[in-house]
């Protein structure tokens, strides 16, 4: 697969699809990057569970931080990636140990890993990388447009309503 851009309908098929995700890098400081999109998806119907060794057995937004993937209580669907490419690798070997495998393993903005990356697609995994959700949520379903925002979407369909506020869902084509 081509990791250097993404088709909407790929992202709109994994956001679609993905009910639980687990946030790798997880951060209860509310100016780092991770607490805005925990905190943005959360509302969207999504249910995030935070992995950080540091703050392990606390919340984040009122959901409990699990130390490491091994310790997640149920499977899930997704697993985004808050840290540096460097530790990808390692992560991605944790995700492999997991039963059920996840659908999808989502690298942050500024994180790529190409060998990881095929690493997980040899298993069966979607991959995307360099990318967040929240920004592509808000994009695929038209609300980064409230703001005035380009997204390059443009649709005369009505927006999907889905749980949680101001949720609009994401466009599947």
């Amino acid at each position: 697969m081509n990791h250097d851009a993404y088709d909407n309908s790929y992202i709109a098929g994994i956001l679609n699809s993905v009910k639980t995700i687990a946030m790798v890098g997880a951060s209860p400081n509310d100016v780092r990057p991770s607490y805005f999109v925990l905190k943005y998806l959360l509302p969207k119907g999504f249910s995030v569970l935070p992995i950080n060794p540091g703050h392990a057995g606390k919340q984040i937004l009122g959901q409990t931080v699990y130390a490491s993937l091994a310790d997640l209580p149920h499977p899930v669907d997704m697993i985004d990636i808050f840290r540096g490419s460097a530790a990808v690798p390692g992560i991605v070997e944790q995700v492999l140990k997991l039963d059920p495998l996840p659908k999808v393993v989502w690298m942050q903005l500024g994180v790529r890993h190409d060998e990881a990356a095929a690493r997980a697609e040899a298993a069966g995994i979607k991959v995307v990388m360099n990318r967040c959700p929240k920004i592509e949520y808000g994009k695929l379903s038209g609300e980064i447009g409230w703001t005035g925002v380009n997204s390059g979407v443009l649709s005369s369909k009505k927006p999907l309503m889905r749980k949680g506020f101001q949720s609009f869902g994401v466009r599947q084509k």
